[in-house]
């Protein structure tokens, strides 16, 4: 059981990961720091505190407080990426932290109790609360994302108004999903 769900939470991590990396793909660089207005985070806002949530919340994932002392959570909300290259920097440090963590988990330390701001969790809940969170700001990202780009964007799944289009199709190739069959 810990295996499968690890595995399982791995590939949900990576499918989210992969949402966030497809709508940078459809933005210029500029765009990628685009602010509704001076109280709103950009999408290079998110991403950097994306990255100080993950560095802090998974070194020493199994060891130490997810709240780390030099974690400066202030400044995550601050325009201080610049480039893309930095952005896709600091995103990809976040997440091989994360998984490197994910790595570390074994039958041995499952029943290991962590702490977030002395707070005890299950090594579920505790990746659990982080899926949860990374989720809610990948959807900002594409929903930015989209804004920015109007009728330029292209849909990251099935596209509105093309539902039907997409199980027609998908049930004709016979490719069912699920327990569904033809006969059903």
């Amino acid at each position: 059981m810990i295996n499968e769900y690890i595995s399982d939470i791995r590939k949900l991590f990576s499918y989210y990961k992969s949402v966030g990396e497809k709508a940078f793909e459809q933005l210029d660089d500029n765009e990628l720091f685009w602010r509704y207005n001076e109280h709103s985070n950009s999408i290079g806002i998110i991403v950097n505190h994306l990255w100080g949530n993950m560095k802090s919340r998974w070194t020493d994932f199994l060891t130490s407080d997810g709240e780390k002392q030099w974690r400066n959570r202030d400044l995550e909300f601050e325009s201080v990426i610049n480039t893309r290259e930095e952005l896709l920097n600091k995103w990809n440090e976040g997440w091989v932290c994360l998984f490197n963590a994910l790595d570390s988990i074994n039958k041995d330390n499952f029943n290991t109790k962590i702490y977030i701001r002395n707070q005890e969790h299950s090594v579920i809940e505790a990746i659990n609360r982080q899926l949860t969170h990374y989720t809610y700001h990948i959807g900002q990202i594409v929903y930015l994302a989209k804004m920015i780009k109007e009728d330029k964007w292209k849909s990251l799944t099935i596209p509105k108004g093309k539902s039907s289009e997409f199980n027609n199709d998908k049930f004709s190739r016979g490719k069912h999903g699920g327990h569904f069959s033809e006969k059903s």
